[in-house]
């Protein structure tokens, strides 16, 4: 074959089956490889390395299989210089574009190493002049990028590091001959003990949250943990905030009496009312304020200065005044709040969870909890490897977490 490189990976190879899916991804991008040399650490905990000759037709595929196994934690031995190209019109990113990961990335110009700022996975990197006068890189999502700017092409000059497994990834892992199947109690046990560490650590709690939180009647577990300071941020859609000050007007959601279980007179016409109010008031804190909304999720969000961004979809009725219907001004948001989050929990809501989890970085522990196993399975799916999912119901399981995080908490 025409153009070749020498990578180097290490890492539990073996029994993460990481060695196995990188060879698949060398094949399926039409290469080949050669293992010259394969160290198998001596130990159960003590890490493995390869190194592996990759081949490909010519540089340009050659360039594509780099990139793709870098998603896997592989580098170039020699990892060389990187090569930028200017962004020629708005929105498109130069041909051969470097493709991120949501791996921590250094990238090397002119012997110098440079750290990525807000790794992200599926963008763009640009080279940007740093305030002291010097060189920045960062990722850039294809819808910002501009023209002139610089932009990282091929896999020259670029190292990934994969997070240490005690800091992400061991966090559900069952020790040696212990089933994956666990009590929830215990995994419970382990979120709570991830969220509390986060917030030792002075990180950022960020929840992802659908209707089916106020649908499984867990808005007083919610509201409880808000108050509680374990929620830093919500990302959710226009449903959420929605069906929950529907909830605080009316006692239903889309209808529901959640105490009865069964529907109330004219009670299909309760979350466009809900809307309606929150739209005369202009702004569900401007409603909060005025004493029109005194309970439930998005009125502890608001008495208790916690952030949240909302972003709609074709299907919302209304919106409420505060979601975002332009989607690239939505992402821009959820960008935005990001930094420094510690530890992030999604809640039924496949759409945002995919989303959060291709802006985060891949060192912030993730948890998924929903009743579909697709929903959770989905997170991994997407190439968001720090992620965790625990399959149940979101009402059982946020009163457990209540319970097991505010002292005073009673139960609904």
């Amino acid at each position: 074959m025409g153009a070749s490189e020498t990578v180097e990976v290490t890492g539990h190879l073996m029994d993460s089956g990481i060695l196995s899916r990188i060879l698949d991804d060398i094949r399926d991008y039409g290469g080949d490889y050669q293992i010259d040399t394969f160290d198998v650490g001596h130990e159960a905990h003590d890490p493995s390395s390869a190194r592996i000759t990759v081949r490909a037709d010519d540089d340009a595929s050659l360039q594509r299989l780099l990139m793709r196994l870098q998603t896997r934690g592989v580098n170039q031995l020699d990892p060389g210089e990187a090569v930028t190209a200017p962004a020629e019109r708005t929105g498109v990113l130069p041909d051969g574009f470097y493709s991120t990961t949501n791996l921590e990335t250094r990238v090397r110009i002119d012997g110098d190493w440079y750290e990525v700022e807000n790794p992200e996975m599926d963008c763009g990197l640009v080279l940007l002049e740093a305030a002291d006068g010097g060189r920045r890189v960062r990722t850039v999502p294809m819808s910002d990028v501009e023209p002139g700017m610089q932009v990282v092409v091929g896999a020259s000059g670029i190292q990934v590091s994969v997070p240490s497994p005690g800091s992400v990834a061991d966090a559900f892992a069952p020790a040696p001959g212990e089933a994956y199947e666990r009590p929830q109690a215990v995994l419970v046990r382990q979120v709570a003990d991830g969220m509390r560490q986060a917030r030792d650590d002075g990180k950022r709690l960020l929840w992802v949250a659908g209707p089916g939180v106020v649908h499984a009647g867990a808005v007083p577990a919610f509201v409880a943990l808000v108050r509680a300071g374990f929620v830093d941020t919500l990302f959710a859609g226009n449903a959420l905030a929605t069906h929950d000050i529907e909830f605080s007007l009316y006692g239903t959601s889309l209808g529901l009496d959640l105490g009865l279980a069964q529907g109330v007179e004219h009670g299909h016409e309760h979350h466009v009312r809900a809307l309606n109010t929150i739209r005369k008031s202009g702004s569900i804190a401007r409603a909060v304020e005025d004493g029109v909304v005194a309970s439930g999720i998005m009125h502890a969000l608001v008495t208790e200065q916690k952030r949240f961004v909302l972003v709609g979809s074709v299907r919302d009725d209304g919106p409420l005044p505060d979601v975002y219907t332009d989607v690239l001004e939505g992402q821009r948001a959820m960008r935005a709040e990001v930094a420094d989050v510690g530890y992030c929990l999604m809640m039924a809501t496949q759409l945002h969870s995919v989303a959060t989890g291709n802006i985060l970085p891949a060192t912030v522990p993730l948890v998924c909890v929903d009743i579909n196993p697709s929903t959770v399975t989905k997170i991994a799916d997407r190439g968001s490897n720090q992620g965790r999912g625990i399959v149940t119901d979101v009402g059982l399981f946020l009163e457990q977490l209540a319970l097991e995080l505010v002292p005073d908490y009673r139960g609904a």
